[in-house]
């Protein structure tokens, strides 16, 4: 055969020996087969391999028991949480209670570490569209955390979206020269007209050329590939005895090798045959569309008795039999719903989400009365809200209302649509079903937050008024439908939430949005702190969490924390199918990246965005955006692109596009109006704003309009500089307060007060230093030279060089945290945490682990009074907050 692009891959994919590479085909195409002879090819070399299968996609953690079942012994090394967690997750002792996914996620990255350490490590996953939610996820989880050690995972794919996120190779078909070569090696060789329709059906794909060879006839039905190998699967059924036949059907239903060490007598005429191969008590299918096409080809009443002898061998596993009971069942089963629907309790407690959904789904077609039905429809509904699938929720929200006239549950089944919906931009049709849902008292609570969610994310007054007219007096939901009236008093109950929210983490989050909502910034972030910690002691962050707590962090200044939040929500965005959140994750990391300056890459992620979305009627991420390419415009010293981005913040008459963040804007704004000719304008539009706001600002907004009189009246400026500066609490936004310094600065020294503006210069640099915004950086250098100041051209802080990752990892060394600590804090293996350190101190220009406090604490923030002051970011920090100060 002549060399081809499939050669190329074949050989990545056996040099592979430390990293992860996802090889992608169609059926057939040889996938399987080369992961088999990488599994194969390096001897002393530990394999552990998984393959998923339909029947058990909805197992929690099946793929997981699978893949680890041959090193379970050497999982008594592990901590002891590690080991438990784990072995809980599989259905084998451990803590049988709520399941922690990452806690499983580091005991996997444990266990395959310490192997590592004994000799190589293949980890082979075929199929891995049929692996289960959770074990998924506990793959990508150690896969994106491999490192150097000599540990390579495989997966095998249809296509890239299966296991997004990793290198990929794609197995095409073979060309027409090597197809005909493999066609001609066959021992039953075709020749003439049967030999151009073989090559013609088979289309390059390898096993159907083998299999239509080995046929001895290619049909002339229209039928897909994978329909036409099962069929010729099937036809070799026919010659192999009945005992033969009931035992394949038994192993095609089961993948946990129930039964393969009792009837292997009954499977060697299979095997015999190349169907199956027995190793170890294990059967392995020659391929995937074996399984398929032995168990289709059984009768209806034949596998039902297959599944019900399964069952019986499934007694001490309560989950796994409810499945095959349910695939036994022929018409409604009450006694059988009943047991899927505690499966799907357990799954929920478990973190399995789709999984509990898809149990109620199947308990609501098995149920015999209709009210039943329609309950375990409006549960599945629920469970189905956590993976943000909207159309499987309207699916099993609308089957339910369908059945039923009680209102209570009409209302929730209209609820748990809203809910999902809050993270589409479907936001008139969220609206809608909330508000409804908001009429039956005891949803009312649940319809208008998440109302006020869609009313934020849409920006619509007439969505506000209506959730406003509804409030009930709830502080949350007022904080989020207005965040400027009553500031101060919505505010000042947070601390007594905190209290009541106790170890809550969703309430915590609820209450961290809300802080961050009304510019109580740092209050926020050790609230996001505090419930991120739990929700990853608890399983899988919720969808859209990571984006909220990563606004908070960027206003902080901590944008390597944004990023590392952006990323985890553009996963679980991808994974859950919602444009609107990845939307908003784009908007996130733009912004995040342009205040390094990195102007390129903030305008294609903000293009990017304001394409997903309709910013007309997606205000809060349209806005976002629109500044996240003003601040490009500034960066690059474009005030006119500037300020039509800016401009775009606020109406034709002048009022804020978007009612919370528009005045975010408001001195951008006006600092590229005033240098492109659009003060009077900008004046207007000022105005206007200090009047919608009344004197109800937060001390954030406080200094953003004073700032703005500022620039604007530059005869009256000391007093409005004085005004942005004053308060002590303006520390909680770094990089806004280093700008009002800069500013500041540059006015005195324009005024020949050169000594007063060199100590505002020299902070703004500092802090511009240490965030690593190097556009601003360099504009503070050129007022400092200006100024008098000998200064030669400034790096950003050597900190900002390294990665959000590597940035992390710094900060906990340098709290005197060890490497194992640090791992488990993040989710690293040990390992892993050492070979960053090891790359950071050269970058960091460091060779002792004792120096890193230096490194971190060295930098100091600036005071209120534009001196610098010690302290991390300059953050008051109030003792009574009820909240955990210490960052997690």
């Amino acid at each position: 055969m002549r060399a081809t692009g499939r050669e190329a891959v074949t050989a990545s994919v056996l040099a592979l020996t430390s990293g992860v590479l996802v090889v992608a085909g169609e059926p057939g195409v040889g996938t399987s087969t080369l992961l088999d002879l990488a599994a194969d090819t390096v001897p002393g070399r530990r394999v552990l391999r998984a393959t998923g299968s339909r029947g058990e996609a909805t197992l929690p953690f099946s793929g997981l028991h699978q893949l680890l079942r041959p090193v379970l012994a050497e999982a008594d090394g592990l901590p002891e949480r590690q080991r438990s967690a784990l072995l809980g997750a599989i259905g084998l002792g451990g803590d049988a209670g709520v399941p922690d996914r990452l806690i499983i996620g580091v005991a996997v990255l444990s266990l395959l570490s310490e192997l590592s350490e004994r000799g190589p490590v293949l980890v082979v996953v075929d199929d891995v569209r049929w692996i289960d939610e959770g074990s998924r996820d506990v793959l990508a989880f150690v896969a994106r955390r491999v490192g150097d050690e000599p540990l390579a995972v495989l997966v095998g794919a249809r296509d890239e979206t299966e296991f997004p996120g990793f290198p990929l190779v794609a197995l095409g078909p073979l060309d027409p020269l090597a197809a005909a070569a493999l066609l001609d090696a066959q021992p039953s060789r075709p020749s003439d007209a049967l030999r151009v329709r073989v090559l013609a059906q088979a289309a390059g794909n390898p096993l159907a050329l083998v299999e239509l060879a080995r046929a001895g006839c290619a049909d002339d039905d229209i039928l897909p590939l994978t329909e036409r190998l099962e069929r010729i699967y099937a036809a070799d059924l026919d010659r192999l005895p009945a005992a033969t036949r009931t035992a394949l059907l038994l192993v095609a239903a089961d993948t946990a090798d129930l039964v393969a060490h009792t009837r292997a007598a009954e499977l060697a005429p299979a095997e015999q045959a190349g169907l199956v191969r027995l190793t170890a008590g294990r059967v392995r299918f020659r391929h995937p569309l074996v399984r398929s096409a032995i168990y289709h080809a059984a009768p209806l009443a034949a596998r039902a008795e297959a599944h019900r002898a399964l069952a019986d061998l499934l007694a001490a596993e309560p989950d796994r039999r409810a499945w095959h009971l349910a695939a036994a069942a022929t018409g409604p089963d009450e006694a059988v719903a009943a047991a899927l629907e505690a499966t799907a309790s357990r799954a929920r407690c478990r973190g399995g989400h789709a999984a509990a959904a898809g149990a109620l789904e199947r308990a609501a077609e098995l149920s015999p009365a209709p009210e039943d039905r329609a309950r375990r429809l409006v549960l599945a509904a629920g469970a189905a809200v956590h993976t943000g699938q909207a159309q499987w929720v309207d699916r099993l929200a609308t089957a339910a209302t369908d059945l039923t006239d009680d209102p209570f549950l009409a209302a929730t089944a209209a609820l748990r649509v809203g809910q999902v919906l809050t993270l589409t931009s479907r936001h008139a049709k969220a609206i809608s079903l909330l508000m409804g849902a908001a009429d039956e008292p005891s949803l009312t609570g649940q319809a208008l937050a998440a109302a006020a969610v869609t009313g934020y994310y849409s920006g619509d007054e007439r969505d506000r008024d209506l959730v406003r007219a509804r409030g009930g007096g709830d502080p949350w939901t007022a904080a989020v439908v207005d965040p400027h009236e009553d500031r101060a008093a919505l505010a000042a109950q947070i601390p007594e939430l905190v209290e009541q929210a106790g170890s809550d983490p969703a309430l915590l989050t609820s209450l961290g949005a809300m802080a961050w909502v009304l510019d109580e910034t740092a209050l926020a972030v050790r609230i996001f702190d505090d419930a991120l910690h739990r929700w990853r002691a608890a399983g899988r962050l919720p969808t859209g969490l990571g984006c909220s707590a990563g606004w908070a962090y960027l206003d902080h200044g901590d944008w390597a924390q944004a990023r590392l939040a952006a990323d985890g929500a553009a996963a679980l965005a991808a994974d859950a199918d919602l444009p609107h959140l990845t939307a908003a994750t784009l908007v996130l990391e733009a912004t995040a990246v342009v205040l390094t300056g990195d102007t390129a890459g903030a305008r294609d992620l903000a293009g990017r965005a304001l394409a997903t979305i309709d910013p007309a009627t997606s205000r809060a991420v349209g806005a976002r955006a629109r500044w996240a390419l003003g601040m490009a415009a500034v960066a690059d010293g474009d005030h006119v692109t500037a300020y039509e981005q800016f401009r775009l913040l606020f109406t034709a008459d002048g009022d804020p596009v978007h009612y919370h963040f528009s005045f975010v804007a408001l001195a951008e704004l006006t600092a590229a109006a005033v240098r492109t000719g659009h003060g009077p304008e900008a004046a207007d539009i000022l105005a206007r704003a200090e009047k919608r706001l009344a004197g109800n600002t937060s001390a954030r907004t406080h200094a953003l309009l004073h700032r703005s009189r500022a620039l604007l009246e530059p005869d009256d400026a000391e007093s409005h500089f004085r005004e942005a500066l004053d308060d002590p609490l303006g520390d909680q936004w770094p990089f806004e307060r280093a700008q009002v310094l800069l500013d500041h600065g540059e006015w005195l020294r324009r005024r020949r007060r050169i000594a007063e503006a060199r100590p505002k210069l020299a902070a703004a640099n500092e802090v511009f230093r240490r965030l690593g915004a190097q556009p601003w950086l360099d504009r503070a250098q050129g007022e400092l030279r200006a100024a008098g100041v000998d200064s030669e051209p400034a790096a950003p802080d050597a900190l900002t060089s390294l990665t959000p990752q590597q940035q992390q990892i710094i900060r906990l060394a340098a709290r005197g945290l060890t490497n194992r600590e640090i791992g488990e804090r993040l989710f690293l293996s040990p390992r892993t945490v050492g070979s960053h350190l090891y790359r950071s101190f050269p970058k960091l220009g460091i060779t002792a682990r004792a120096q890193l406090r230096d490194i971190v604490d060295g930098a100091p923030s600036i005071g209120h009074d534009g001196v610098p002051s010690n302290g991390r970011d300059g953050v008051p920090s109030n003792k009574h907050d009820g909240v955990p100060s210490g960052r997690s």
